[in-house]
């Protein structure tokens, strides 16, 4: 019993209330939306990248001279990579 008067006290303050009514439900509908919109670009960018990666094909590493530092300091660089780095099946017999 009290929980149907409870609803009827909250369906007669809506109706006595009508634009801060309209405006609460405004204010939820742009939510949901804003929610639902970011997600779904989220989801876009993370397949475009996907298959930017996948389009390198499956045997391909890259690699990159130094080191990389975390926690805050520049990465330190520990040379160049040359020619003579570079292992093919020529030259790995």
């Amino acid at each position: 019993m009290r929980i149907l008067a409870t609803i009827k006290i909250a369906l007669r303050a809506l109706r006595r209330n009508k634009l801060r009514t309209a405006l609460t439900m405004l204010g939820i509908i742009i939510g949901v939306g804003a929610v639902i919109a970011m997600v779904g670009i989220g989801n876009g960018a993370k397949a475009q990248v996907q298959a930017r990666i996948a389009a390198l094909g499956q045997n391909v590493i890259q690699i990159f001279s130094g080191s990389i530092n975390r926690g805050g300091t520049a990465p330190t660089s520990a040379g160049r990579l040359t020619a003579e780095n570079v292992m093919t099946p020529e030259t790995e017999s």
